[in-house]
């Protein structure tokens, strides 16, 4: 193929920018239907949320330790190459799951263990898949709509995820986990096909940095940016409070199918209703941020009990057995996590230098996340220890996100710093 027809193209909706994208959206509703059969048959076949924690921190533990080396591997090997890579290694991982299943030769305890196998391996996958993901982008559309791009896709997953969690609790009724998971599997083999069809233009040369040089490089930006959020006031407590709301809400997305199971009484459908809730919530939430822009004392104003607040459905939904009165607390928590992150994102990108915004960007982040699987991991065993007392673990877990949100709300630095810009 000659250069002129690989050259980057005008339009954002070109053939290849749309290959990627199409592989994406039939991936993603595969995710959501995996993420929902595995919540549900874990919790039958072994009753365990210790293990539930377990598996999901299993999952989401390599993201967050192996993506800077992914982001390495990036931009030494072709982009495109490792997003197939990637998409056939979870597709191969997840059809064996699934016909081990279906073969009903294997005994429980050896599919759990294939499960954590499944759940390890899509996440070393995910690590070196996303920062690939990212930084091809801009490889497939003109410049002056990257941004469009990106919108595109994010507001895609979010569509998506809501879509998937909506339906995955009727399919699994209806479908059960194997047919799930291979539903899942060959999205992935999907997504590596409509990839394979992609063609970009050649990067132009560049050095290329060794492994042990991109890791030196990474720890001194790392070493800067924690100088800079060390030194600004009011910063580092800004950045503990969402980073504790994380760890709490998500050691209760563990027992959220027994939460469904218990107070409920509901099958797998009310688990996707009430995921879809949230999401939903938070979609509504990036709107409203949108059309109410508050800036200065305003946003301070806003925030201060936007995120006192913000525990009190989590602390709430341990008490309801009411499916319809679930879902509007969920709705409620999604609206108040959206209006409440893309205040904090904003603040933070006007209120950072040029020159580590990124990196200060690229911190938040990587806390926020990091702490998800320990909240996991916390969340099943707390599960298991109460013999799952939802009401208490779920009290429990608003009460301490409370005290920490208070104990930083209540500096007078971190409520400077929420005034700025």
């Amino acid at each position: 193929m000659s250069t002129l027809e690989i050259s980057l193209p005008s339009r954002l909706t070109n053939r290849n920018f749309l290959l990627l994208w199409q592989g994406q959206v039939i991936s993603q509703l595969g995710n959501q239907a995996f993420a929902l059969a595995t919540a549900f048959w874990l919790m039958e076949a072994t009753g365990s949320a210790s293990l539930m924690g377990l598996l999901l921190a299993s999952t989401s533990l390599p993201t967050v330790l192996l993506a800077p080396l992914g982001g390495a591997v990036a931009d030494r090997l072709s982009r495109i190459r490792i997003l197939i890579v990637c998409d056939l290694a979870a597709g191969a991982a997840l059809g064996t799951m699934a016909l081990a299943m279906l073969s009903g030769r294997f005994a429980s305890s050896t599919l759990v263990a294939m499960l954590f196998g499944v759940g390890l391996l899509t996440g070393v996958m995910n690590a070196f898949f996303q920062p690939a993901f990212a930084a091809i982008i801009p490889d497939l559309v003109p410049a002056d709509r990257l941004v469009a791009a990106n919108s595109m896709y994010m507001f895609s997953f979010q569509v998506l995820q809501l879509v998937g969690q909506g339906v995955g609790g009727v399919l699994y009724r209806l479908l059960g986990a194997a047919r799930l998971f291979l539903f899942d599997g060959i999205s992935f083999l999907f997504a590596a096909g409509s990839e394979a069809l992609v063609r970009i233009p050649p990067p132009p040369p560049r050095a290329r940095q060794g492994f042990g040089a991109s890791a030196r490089e990474f720890l001194a930006s790392m070493r800067e940016g924690l100088r800079y959020i060390r030194s600004t006031p009011g910063l580092m407590p800004f950045l503990v409070a969402p980073t504790a709301y994380n760890a709490c809400a998500t050691s209760l997305l563990v027992l959220l199918p027994f939460f469904v199971r218990l107070n409920l009484h509901a099958g797998p459908e009310w688990y996707g209703f009430l995921l879809a809730a949230i999401s939903l919530g938070s979609i509504l939430g990036y709107l409203l941020a949108g059309l109410v822009r508050v800036t200065g004392e305003k946003r301070a104003r806003l925030l201060v009990p936007l995120i006192a607040s913000a525990p009190a459905p989590m602390a709430l939904t341990g008490f309801v057995h009411n499916g319809p009165l679930a879902l509007v607390l969920a709705l409620a928590m999604g609206i108040m996590l959206g209006l409440i992150n893309v205040n904090l994102v904003t603040l933070l990108q006007t209120t950072t230098p040029d020159e580590l915004r990124g990196r200060v960007l690229g911190l938040w982040s990587s806390l926020t996340s990091a702490v998800m699987p320990l909240g996991m991991a916390l969340g099943g065993v707390a599960g298991d220890l109460t013999g799952k007392n939802i009401p208490l673990v779920f009290t429990t877990a608003g009460a301490l996100t409370l005290l920490v949100t208070a104990i930083t709300l209540g500096r007078r630095s971190t409520r400077r710093f929420l005034a700025r810009g």
